[in-house]
């Protein structure tokens, strides 16, 4: 036989085939003898259903019909597909649509194959000469697998791993056809061993789920919005004039003075829906939402592809009947095992480019994912509209957020311009600053450091006033005040939102979805009753116990331990390189240099805590989803709270421990002068400048702060897609270079979609976003500054995130939520540490409580002179250690008897010399008396805020409660008229019984049959 020659075999239409042999048909009802003779009127039949066998057990040889390339099928009942259209791509919308055109794609699933050589030939023996067609593969109803070819006497190769794929996806494809989708298959694509199957859910289906998933949607019943009376209503027609050219150009963002009353849909109540669209009526997030909830319940159970017999054949019987048992493997399990490569919906066509249709996803590029539009307000309500409630939820808050960031900006700019314009009145800094004090200070390191003056810490002092000014006190009380009024800002924002996206009453139906199982949870149940099985003991009910997981708790206890203990090293191995690196510069620079050491050290150490901060970040946070995959969470909810917590914890600890260091530990153990503190006998721990440790942790958290926000938010989100798109399309170009062909042509949208990006959730834009509103309040006392780097960052971020999900990333599903989740806790429980940290940062690290107790105790004439000489204690140069004083005594030019240090500490001509003095505990228990009124203060104030803003604003709950009464006189209007038609019914049959008895019993029984006819009369309607 030649190699190009394939002869069918022609099967008996009685001949039972497989399990279902008592079906409508099976197999192929007709094949012509020869495809050259009659191939435009090959038509075959397919049973609906699947055969679940193995092909062995049919009895029947295979080859892969994919290679047969011009067969159109008969579906449901003799639809007859003409694969052979002028221009079948501009029919279906490039992808959009199913080959008739008329059938909208509402999801895409794809997997790989292996395309054999064999096949390509016969491709182009049946194809004859007609190249410019695009191939019917791409028509052909999945059920067309089914057809079984006999390729003269001996078999191509059999991959049974690929064998077994199949399998499974012929059944998992079966399962979909019986749930009531419709499936089109694709494998002529532009990349080569790429399948596609395109999904549509028919109106039946849509209308069934919709009632499962108690979807609410609008009815015919409209009602007016309350609006507002009298001076309010000025004040905001005023305002929406104002804002008018900020307002995005959308239908959905303008203001509605009308609402449709919404009710969880139901087939009994069609009625009550405005159904005179119906192709728009459930829009495409929805109708997405509808398939992938059917994709996850409808389950997959075919075991290992077998070729054994015997034992072989008893154990895969076995497992098969176990998994049938006990497993429910859905699309995430299909996903997991390389069945499918992957699953998602389409987006609603191209955002550039000539002559493209309108649609949402071109105007959410056009007024809002542009740069060009940064001032203007989010179209919100088009966000949801495309991407779901959860997504919608998340911009949301981050436009509040940012809103929100504007008056903390204002506030924090006065603050440094107060400091600006008062720094030459500050005295502590003028004296410090004043070269006739004459204060000598003691050595910054043992025998290479040698004395030096105060006053070249002049412009330290002067940067340190800066920020350390009484104003910063009221700034931090004002921010404190600033996250409880955005967080309950936030809250009535979102009721807001509940109401217009009418998720009003979500809880039962977030229930229901918190309670399906992950795949790895239904994988590892499956494993734990196969060992029992193993046993002979009971496996029914089989659940994972905390004894199951016991390895995985810890595993994750002790992961985590070592990851914050190897943070807490990494800072301290930067502490040692501060102190070592201060020693030789003191040794190498020359005297005009030496005063810049302390500047230089703190600047190359922070950047040395910045770029381990962005590398173990990117580690912290794939060690998190390892540490929360091997826990096996039952519910996607679960795994999303416990992968949150941990990444949360681990970059927390990443991101502040350098900055908590500075702040609080830095110079606090030290030591004096005769009797310091040392790290391995060698090291003696740094001290803090003269003016205080607050304007290195201002560096340190500026630094930090704008250098990951720069680096990691913006250079890495804009950089990193940029670079994986590049090596994609460089790999289809690679690829393209073989087939001149299939380059020329146009891509389908299913193909463009699958060249972007999947989708990866929400907790990296979530992250990133609480770390930086840690920044902007935990340590606002020391970077008053902070809330408007962190306000140009998100104008930047919001745009950047919205170009990301329109332009680079696959359409995620549309997931319904009415809340942000356990972030809100986060946020909630971050506001409440501020007002503790900064309470201790104002009273431990500046040097604002030293000065009032000056002030109050200690001065003479009322003001700050003398503050600074109170501060500094007096060491006798001749009780320093052995071997640890100064090399150059000299360097001054004088010799040096008594030097200074900043500690209260008794002189050495004291009695008591060197001891602690009374004036450290008098400034100690101020410090502690600060802390506790000030937070027990701004805590207060904080829950009045949260008490005297009502979460509800009233106009919601006065629609609320409208929309429950409407609805309420909506179903009493049916139900009265139900009861007046019944009513008719009734009257309308009591005459025609009266009329009946009033004939004549001859004529009663000639007419017995109207007579009955007449009693019939209510069954008729």
């Amino acid at each position: 036989m030649d190699k190009d020659e394939i002869h069918l075999r022609r099967l008996p239409a009685a001949a039972p085939w497989g399990p279902h042999a008592d079906s409508e048909f099976h197999g192929v009802d007709f094949l012509p003898e020869d495809l050259n003779e009659a191939p435009e009127e090959t038509v075959m039949r397919v049973n609906k259903k699947y055969s679940c066998l193995p092909a062995e057990e049919k009895g029947i040889h295979i080859i892969n019909i994919r290679a047969i390339e011009d067969i159109g099928y008969d579906q449901h009942e003799s639809t007859l597909l003409n694969s052979l259209s002028k221009n079948p791509d501009a029919d279906c919308k490039y992808g959009l649509y199913f080959r008739d055109g008329k059938r909208k794609v509402d999801y895409i699933l794809v997997y790989h194959y292996k395309k054999s050589s064999a096949g390509r030939t016969l491709a182009r023996r049946v194809h004859h000469n007609d190249s410019s067609a695009r191939s019917t593969k791409q028509d052909q109803p999945l059920p067309g697998k089914g057809v079984h070819l006999e390729m003269g006497e001996s078999e191509p190769h059999v991959d049974y791993h690929e064998d077994d794929k199949r399998f499974r996806r012929e059944e998992y494809e079966g399962n979909l056809v019986e749930a009531g989708l419709e499936l089109e298959r694709d494998e002529d694509t532009k990349i080569h061993g790429i399948g596609f199957v395109k999904i549509h859910a028919p109106w039946n289906v849509l209308c069934r789920e919709a009632e499962f998933l108690k979807l609410k949607m609008p009815t015919k019943k409209m009602y007016q919005i309350n609006q507002t009376h009298g001076l309010l209503k000025k004040i905001n027609s005023v305002i929406q004039k104002i804002t008018e050219p900020i307002q995005p150009k959308v239908a959905e963002h303008k203001p509605q003075t009308v609402k449709r009353l919404s009710y969880p849909f139901s087939r009994e109540k069609q009625h009550l829906f405005d159904l005179s669209d119906r192709d728009s009526f459930f829009d495409s997030k929805t109708r997405s939402t509808i398939v992938y909830e059917i994709l996850k319940r409808t389950t997959c159970t075919k075991a290992k592809y077998s070729m054994g017999k015997g034992e072989g054949r008893k154990k895969e019987t076995t497992l098969l009947n176990k998994r049938r048992k006990c497993g429910k493997y859905g699309i995430t399990s299909l996903l997991a095992n390389g069945v499918y490569s992957a699953a998602y919906p389409l987006h609603d066509g191209d955002y550039e480019g000539e002559n493209i249709e309108p649609n949402d996803r071109k105007l959410l590029c056009e007024e809002w994912a542009s740069y060009g539009v940064f001032y203007k307000y989010q179209p919100i309500d088009l966000v949801r509209k495309y991407f779901g409630e959860k997504i919608g939820l998340y911009f949301a808050w981050l436009g509040v957020y940012t809103q929100m960031l504007i008056p903390a900006s204002i506030v924090g700019i006065i603050v440094f311009l107060y400091g600006c314009a008062t720094v030459d009145e500050n005295i502590p800094s003028m004296e410090m600053c004043d070269q006739r004090n004459n204060i000598t200070m003691c050595p910054l390191c043992d025998r290479t450091c040698s004395y030096w003056k105060m006053s070249s810490a002049c412009a330290t002092a002067r940067a340190s006033h800066l920020f350390d000014n009484p104003a910063t006190v009221f700034f931090s009380v004002f921010m404190a005040l600033w996250a409880a009024t955005f967080m309950e800002h936030w809250k009535r924002k979102q009721m807001r939102l509940n109401y217009r996206w009418d998720l009003t009453g979500f809880e039962e139906e977030e229930e229901a979805v918190k309670d399906h199982p992950r795949a790895e949870y239904e994988a590892k149940v499956l494993e734990k009753s196969l060992r029992k099985e193993h046993k002979h003991k009971e496996t029914d009910k089989e659940k994972l116990t905390w004894k199951d997981r016991f390895p995985a708790y810890l595993t994750n206890f002790v992961g985590i331990i070592f990851m914050v203990g190897l943070t807490f090293a990494i800072v301290f191995g930067v502490i040692i390189y501060r102190i070592s690196t201060a020693a030789a510069l003191a040794i190498s620079s020359t005297p005009s240099g030496r005063s810049s050491v302390r500047v230089t050290v703190t600047a190359t150490a922070v950047i040395i805590n910045l770029v381990v901060i962005i590398i173990l970040d990117e580690v912290y946070g794939c060690i998190a989803r390892w540490l929360t995959q091997i826990e096996v969470p039952k519910t996607d909810k679960n795994f999303e709270e416990r992968l949150i917590f941990k990444a949360f914890l681990l970059k927390f600890v990443n991101a502040y421990t350098p900055i908590f260091y500075v702040a609080f530990f830095k110079g606090r153990f030290v030591g004096r002068p005769g009797d310091y503190v040392y790290i391995f006998h060698s090291f003696r721990m740094e001290e803090c400048a003269p003016g205080g440790c607050l304007m290195e942790l201002c560096i340190q958290l500026s630094i930090i702060m704008l250098g990951k926000q720069l680096i990691q938010n913006n250079l890495f989100e804009i950089g990193i897609p940029k670079m994986k798109k590049f090596i994609r399309y460089m790999k289809l170009k690679r690829r393209r270079s073989l087939d001149h062909e299939e380059h020329m042509k146009k891509k389908q949208r299913y193909e463009v979609d699958y060249n972007l990006e999947p989708f990866a959730g929400l907790t990296p834009e979530y992250m990133e976003m609480i770390i930086q509103f840690g920044f902007v309040t935990l340590f606002v006392a020391s970077f008053p500054l902070a809330p408007l780097f962190a306000l140009l960052n998100n104008i930047i971020e919001i745009r950047l995130d919205a170009k990301k999900f329109v332009t680079e990333l696959r359409r995620p599903v549309a997931v319904r939520a009415k809340d942000i989740g356990i972030w809100y806790n986060i946020l909630r429980g971050i506001g409440k540490l501020a007002v503790i940290i900064n309470a201790f940062v104002i009273s431990f690290t500046s040097d604002f409580i030293p000065r009032l107790v000056y002030l109050y105790m200690y001065s003479e004439n009322g003001t700050m002179h003398g503050f600074v000489n109170h501060t500094l204690s007096s060491f006798n140069v001749s009780d320093f250690q052995a071997g640890t004083a100064p090399n150059d005594p000299m360097d001054l030019g004088y010799e040096v008897q008594i030097c200074r240090y900043k500690d209260y500490r008794e002189p050495p001509w004291s009695e008591n010399k060197y001891d602690i003095s009374k004036d450290f505990w008098a400034v100690l228990a101020a410090r502690l008396a600060f802390v506790i009124v000030f937070q027990n203060l701004v805590m207060f104030m904080s829950d009045f805020v949260d008490w005297i803003i009502p979460d509800i604003p009233k106009d919601i709950s006065q629609q609320i409660h409208k929309e429950k009464v409407l609805m309420v006189e909506v179903f009493m209007r049916e139900e009265q008229g139900k009861l007046q038609m019944l009513e008719t019914w009734k009257d309308k049959d009591k005459k025609k019984g009266e009329n009946c008895n009033n004939h004549s019993p001859r004529l009663s029984r000639s007419h017995s049959g109207s007579l009955s006819s007449c009693h019939s009369y209510p069954l008729d309607v």
